[in-house]
């Protein structure tokens, strides 16, 4: 049976998150507009750093610091190759974060679909919320 957009998207999201170095959470995430991909990002190092998978991770307050999250390495990636990420929906494994959130606040995404609701930060829906982008979570099982 042919997927609807946002499973069809979800699964990319999870797709994109075996990449991930950091095995706290593999994130993965997919920023779309008008049912088009424009980036992708995953849980990992700054380009040229060691990874968690590699050296171990480096916890700070219960936080592994190594790692940028896909959230917002979908949105370096766009700057990087002069993408706008205005109006784009985010298709993200996880609830984001709250540093995630602001990132994808000041990016221009009205729309936020994710999973699983991993530490769920009050503060980060409220930003949601208030910045008046749609949240959705959308059961997904990556292995059917």
């Amino acid at each position: 049976m042919r997927p609807d957009w946002d499973s069809y998207f979800m699964k990319i999201a999870f797709a994109v998150s075996e990449r991930s170095t950091c095995d706290r959470a593999c994130g993965g995430c997919v920023l779309v507009r008008e049912k088009r991909i424009l980036t992708t990002g995953f849980n990992g190092s700054p380009a040229g750093q060691a990874h968690c998978d590699e050296i171990g991770h480096l916890m700070v307050e219960g936080h592994c610091v190594r790692t940028i999250h896909a959230e917002t390495n979908a949105i370096i990636q766009a700057a990087l190759h002069g993408i706008s990420t205005k109006g784009a929906i985010c298709y993200v494994t996880h609830l984001p974060c709250i540093q995630c959130t602001k990132a994808l606040i000041n990016a221009g995404i009205i729309k936020i679909v994710y999973s699983v609701a991993y530490r769920t930060d009050e503060n980060a829906i409220n930003f949601i919320n208030t910045a008046g982008i749609e949240l959705v979570q959308k059961e997904f099982n990556p292995a059917s």
